[in-house]
């Protein structure tokens, strides 16, 4: 799934002063969209592992990749072919 945050969303002021950068949570909840979009309920989760290894910025392209596992999937954010996050959402 690909997916770009406009440079106008509600949670980017204040997030940082002068250099808004996407905050995780956000990107965290295109996950969610991301596993659902694939037709998957994922109903309550936990996080057990998320690595954000460099900043999205407001208007930036950047897609989910996502691998099925038993209890969860396993998800990586690309900016090209650049990683930015990684981690597992697993069922609670």
């Amino acid at each position: 799934m690909e997916f770009r945050i406009p440079a106008d969303h509600p949670s980017l002021p204040g997030h940082f002063p002068d250099r808004p950068v996407v905050p995780g949570v956000l990107l965290l909840d295109r996950v969610l969209e991301a596993i659902e979009a694939m037709g998957a309920e994922p109903g309550a989760v936990r996080l057990p592992q998320v690595k954000f290894l460099r900043p999205l910025l407001p208007e930036q392209q950047a897609r989910i990749e996502l691998e099925a596992m038993s209890q969860g999937w396993r998800f990586r954010i690309l900016r090209g072919a650049e990683p930015i996050a990684s981690g597992e959402v697993a069922r609670a």
